[in-house]
């Protein structure tokens, strides 16, 4: 299946700042957010619509915003940022997103994570890296996600803490049920709740995380959801990203990744680890490919800005990946990995804090996707 998404940012909403009540007109509005003209350290704040297809949605309008700020307005805390997004469809579907990597002052805390509840239907092609186009169903759900990294700092870059997952999938209804009997492997086909609960250590120099020039990032989770407290299914999540970002000339970027998810138990099959979507893998339908367990890694090199001199604003990314997913260990086989590569382009939002909204489109044996966000993918 060949998935399309776009998404239009129109900026005329321009950029809230703290000093943005101060402007006398819409002009003056939207030049703050075109000269980036506020200090360093304040506080600024993007609202911007958006307009969307995609096979899932058909036609979606939506709304974002972008926060970023320095705790006590202090440039040697860490810069946090809060994402939100909302959106409805000419299919009466809608959803609302909020992701945030907040980082206290002298970044003692870190609090990592995102809120998401949507109601509209997926892609789901069975379970295995053998799933074929041809198996695609259309599943209506309606899905309710929290999760939450609360972690203090330990020592240096050092932090630890604990994790909470919630997971609420309801009113599930595949277009084709009897594939189910197949497949032992399907559970939560009928909706399902789980409440995961266990602990995360972060190893993390990065001081801007939407544009990270140099330094490295590695985290690892492990959480249980049992049904000793509120969930429907016992099972176990191991998580393990690591991230390497090196500044090879000047305004070139080196960014690596290598990410592993690993899954024991009943686990429900929208809540095992998939492949795809506009951040690993692009390219890929996200939830293309899915099985208990999953390894990926990408590269991308970054021109931030081009070297050619005409603009100091726009720059240019190319970037690779590959990844599988797989049942046991024993069923881990190179011919299983799929890959995809790509290029984009980049226009930088904010001079001062060095953010980028970038313009993504990969290629794979399947098809292809138009990516646009505000950030780099990791």
């Amino acid at each position: 299946m060949k998935k399309f998404t776009l998404s239009l940012l129109v900026l005329a909403a321009g950029v809230l700042n703290l000093k943005a009540q101060e402007a006398s007109s819409l002009r003056q509005y939207v030049q703050r957010f075109i000269l980036d003209s506020g200090d360093v350290a304040s506080t600024q704040f993007i609202v911007y619509p958006t307009l969307g297809f995609s096979p899932e949605t058909n036609v979606e309008f939506g709304l974002s915003g972008l926060l970023l700020y320095y705790a006590k307005k202090d440039t040697l805390n860490r810069l946090s940022e809060i994402v939100t997004r909302g959106f409805y469809t000419i299919e009466r579907q809608y959803g609302v997103f909020l992701e945030h990597a907040v980082y206290t002052d002298k970044n003692s805390w870190f609090f990592l994570g995102n809120v998401r509840y949507q109601n509209f239907p997926v892609y789901f092609y069975g379970i295995g890296m053998d799933s074929k186009t041809s198996d695609e169903q259309r599943v209506e759900i309606s899905q309710f996600v929290i999760r939450e990294r609360i972690l203090k700092k330990i020592k240096g870059n050092f932090f630890g803490g604990i994790q909470v997952e919630l997971n609420q999938a309801s009113d599930v209804q595949f277009s084709a049920p009897n594939y189910q009997e197949e497949d032992s492997r399907w559970f939560g086909t009928d909706g399902s709740t789980n409440l995961g609960l266990g602990v995360g250590l972060v190893l993390d120099t990065r001081h801007n995380v939407l544009n990270v020039r140099d330094g490295y990032f590695s985290e690892i989770g492990l959480v249980n959801s049992s049904r000793s407290l509120v969930s429907d299914y016992n099972f176990t999540y191991l998580t393990s990203d690591s991230r390497y970002f090196r500044t090879t000339r000047k305004n070139q970027v080196l960014a690596l990744q290598l990410m592993g998810q690993f899954t024991w138990g009943r686990v429900p099959f929208n809540q095992l680890p998939q492949l795809g979507g506009p951040n690993l893998l692009r390219g890929y339908y996200l939830g293309r490919f899915r099985d208990n367990h999953s390894i990926a890694s990408q590269v991308e090199y970054r021109f931030l800005p081009l070297p050619l001199g005409f603009s100091d604003r726009i720059g240019a990314v190319v970037f690779a990946s590959t990844a599988t997913a797989f049942s046991s260990p024993n069923n881990l086989y190179w011919r299983d990995f799929r890959g995809a590569a790509g290029a984009g382009v980049r226009f930088l939002l904010f001079p001062k804090k060095d953010i980028y909204l970038r313009v993504d489109y990969a290629l794979t044996r399947e098809g292809s996707g138009l990516y646009v966000y505000i950030g780099e993918a990791f």
